[in-house]
């Protein structure tokens, strides 16, 4: 098998970061997708990353769906079976794969020339992380990981957003949410988290202790 994408791309990240917890051999091609010569499109219709390549040479795309197909393949599934532990982890990567959304589309408002960016689109984009934040501060009582007391999907993607969230939209939410500070600082240390990090990114390292 072959991944398709970018460094810094957090949905190829969670591809990345499920790859490792599993000890699934699979090529990783550093692909942009926006480069010319890229063979991503002609791979995935939508021109997007993540996309997988079966050893069939056919194709799987979009995060969630490469994940679910990877996890089904080997050892202890990190999405549960059909189930109400189920919908609690669907929940939570639904949350952090918002995150991901609002993180992403904030980054590409604030790269457009200044002239042409919407500070009501910036700020709209921010809230949402802030909603998500405090919703997850309020839902979340577990004290290591959100769902069984062990890792799961939901664990691989908002720890996967929150880190992305320093990288891309870096401010100081671990002052307003110190339980989730402490939660990611535990996530951070894990191989397939430490192995994954995107260039040029430094972890915070004020999480309280």
């Amino acid at each position: 098998m072959k991944l398709y994408g970018s460094l810094t791309s957090p949905y190829v990240r969670k591809v990345r970061v499920l790859l490792r917890e599993k000890s699934i051999v699979c090529d990783f091609v550093v692909s942009d997708p926006w480069d010319e010569v890229s063979v991503v499109p002609k791979l995935n219709p939508l021109g997007k990353v993540p996309v997988l390549e079966l050893d069939d040479g056919s194709t799987l795309f979009d995060s969630p769906v490469i994940i679910e197909y990877l996890d089904s393949l080997k050892g202890e599934n990190l999405l549960p079976a059909p189930g109400d532990r189920r919908w609690q982890v669907l929940r939570w990567q639904a949350l952090g794969d918002g995150i991901l959304d609002a993180a992403v589309a904030r980054l590409l408002e604030t790269r457009r020339p200044e002239e042409l960016q919407s500070s009501a689109t910036i700020s709209h984009q921010e809230s949402k992380v802030a909603c998500a934040l405090e919703f997850l501060d309020k839902t979340s009582k577990a004290k290591h990981y959100f769902v069984d007391d062990r890792f799961t999907l939901a664990d691989l993607t908002i720890g996967v957003a929150l880190e992305y969230v320093d990288f891309r939209y870096p401010h100081n939410w671990r002052e307003q949410f110190p339980r989730i500070a402490l939660r990611l600082a535990g996530l951070s240390t894990r191989p397939s988290f430490a192995e994954t990090l995107p260039p040029g990114m430094e972890r915070a390292v004020d999480a309280p202790h």
